[in-house]
């Protein structure tokens, strides 16, 4: 079945065959509703059932396959992806949103983080230590925990997936995902490719849909060990509460509402090519993004005026057209949560500079101008809850240690950006930033494949994701004694 085939339904993987459903989810393109992306098959609950037995019942013959074979399904995975990016890049433009050249460099990672966890099946680790018992030698290693549940949201479609279901298998365990029901074309084509790739029956499981059934059945079957949940604070709090009710072991990533601290001596461009790239780059559409920009004094007017300057020249409009700086908003319920929080802002007194239209394409869509907000303080609604679009506000500091005290002043943590030229500063701010991840004269949206990936407070919950401490949530410790 070819991918980009809109009449003939995607179904999903289960047990290492390709299951038809009777209902079935129309992927519409948000820069041109018209357009159906494809048919895909919406699981029942028994589906999901079905799957999580199938993981169960392949858990014991993939947990103890040697790390070669799990290295070579990572790396055939990892290399099929990058030859085909060009390909996933479309689709993801097309179901999600991003333009074309950032949807083909998240392609790329994804490839990338199977290339990363490829590598990590070898490099495994452990300890052979002596006892305080004369005669007794300790061994400690990890192993595989089970089958785990793994939900993901809609902005990264091939990412996330990817950085979840490459280290759960490279470390043994198997795997039921459960993508966005917004975009489920990406998990799709990736489930295609793992399946082809010579996956075991049962070990990797695709099944799209509701999240009320799909994700519902994940959290409380028990034979489901573990659970990564990417998407809201109120629906990870849910998982949290019903994991933790059955001792499954669980890791949340959630919101941002992170700051950018723009200081004095910063470089002008600098600070306003972090802002531009933070808040508005991917539709705003990132729990990275830099939504709040802590800016002092004596540079505000000159940075507000020269990022306002950048906003007026960018082009909203098709993905797919290479002059297109920003896409469309993923679907109409987020577009109408944009424009509330818009209306918000102005009802709250923000005086709105530019952006925040809704505008209309050549095609029927979902498009709207990015909006910057000046004049607002951090007790307002647009400082203290997460957008999730192309809305950034403007607040104005007296000096360092109130953008400091503002940045910290939230109930997110995820991610915190410094633009200074004072090295004191960016010192201060890296250990004082109460985040999980700092940027100094970077964008707050951006990182690395091979670093951990995680935030504070209420951005998430467990052990890190990504890099070598992806083994903390997938794997478990067993520590031996022996009497020699």
């Amino acid at each position: 079945m070819k991918m980009n085939d809109v009449t003939k339904q995607h179904r999903n993987l289960i047990a290492g065959e390709w299951v038809e459903s009777a209902d079935v989810n129309e992927n519409r393109n948000p820069a041109n509703t018209d357009e159906i992306v494809g048919l895909y098959a919406r699981a029942s609950k028994d589906d999901a059932a079905r799957a999580i037995a199938a993981a169960r019942a392949a858990f014991p013959a993939w947990s103890k396959s040697g790390p070669q074979q799990r290295h070579d399904l990572l790396k055939k995975v990892s290399d099929t992806i990058a030859a085909r990016a060009e390909e996933l890049g479309e689709l993801l433009a097309r179901e999600e949103g991003k333009t074309f050249a950032e949807a083909k460099g998240e392609v790329m990672r994804a490839s990338q983080v199977f290339g990363f966890f490829a590598g990590e099946t070898l490099r495994q680790t452990g300890d052979a230590i002596d006892s305080v018992r004369p005669g007794v030698e300790v061994m400690v290693q990890r192993e595989a925990l089970g089958v785990i549940g793994l939900i993901t949201p809609w902005n990264f479609p091939i990412a996330i997936p990817a950085w979840k279901i490459a280290p759960a298998l490279a470390f043994g365990n198997c795997v039921v995902i459960k993508p966005a029901d917004l975009t489920p074309g990406c998990a799709w084509a990736l489930a295609e490719i793992i399946h082809e790739a010579g996956a075991p029956e049962g070990v990797f499981n695709l099944v799209m849909g509701r999240g009320s059934e799909i994700g519902a059945e994940i959290l409380d079957s028990p034979e489901v060990d573990a659970v990564s949940f990417t998407g809201s604070v109120e629906t990870g709090r849910m998982v949290a509460e019903k994991c933790v009710a059955q001792m499954k072991k669980v890791q949340l990533e959630m919101g941002g509402k992170n700051p950018l601290v723009v200081l004095d001596d910063a470089d002008l461009d600098t600070a306003v090519n972090c802002a531009l790239n933070g808040a508005f780059f991917s539709t705003g559409q990132r729990c990275t993004a830099s939504s709040r920009l802590i800016v002092t004094a004596g540079i505000h007017d000159r940075f507000v005026a020269a990022l306002t300057e950048k906003l007026n020249s960018l082009k909203v409009g098709d993905p797919m057209d290479g002059l297109v700086h920003i896409g469309p908003v993923v679907d109409e319920s987020q577009l109408e949560q944009n424009r509330r929080y818009v209306k918000i802002g102005q009802e709250e007194g923000a005086t709105l500079v530019c952006g925040g239209e809704v505008i209309e394409g050549a095609t029927p869509g979902h498009f709207m101008t990015p909006a910057l907000f000046t004049g607002t303080t951090n007790e307002m609604r647009i400082n203290r809850e997460e957008i999730f679009g192309p809305v950034a506000t403007v607040i104005k500091v007296a000096d360092y240690d109130e953008a400091l005290r503002l940045a910290n002043d939230t109930d997110f943590g995820l991610s915190a950006g410094i633009c200074t030229t004072n090295l004191g500063h960016a010192a201060h701010f890296r250990r004082n930033a109460e985040a999980g991840m700092v940027m100094v004269n970077l964008p707050t949206a951006g990182v690395d494949y091979h670093t951990p990936f995680g935030g504070r407070k209420g951005s998430s919950y467990g052990p890190r994701e990504q890099g070598q401490y992806a083994r903390e949530f997938y794997t478990t410790v067993k520590t031996t004694y022996i009497q020699a």
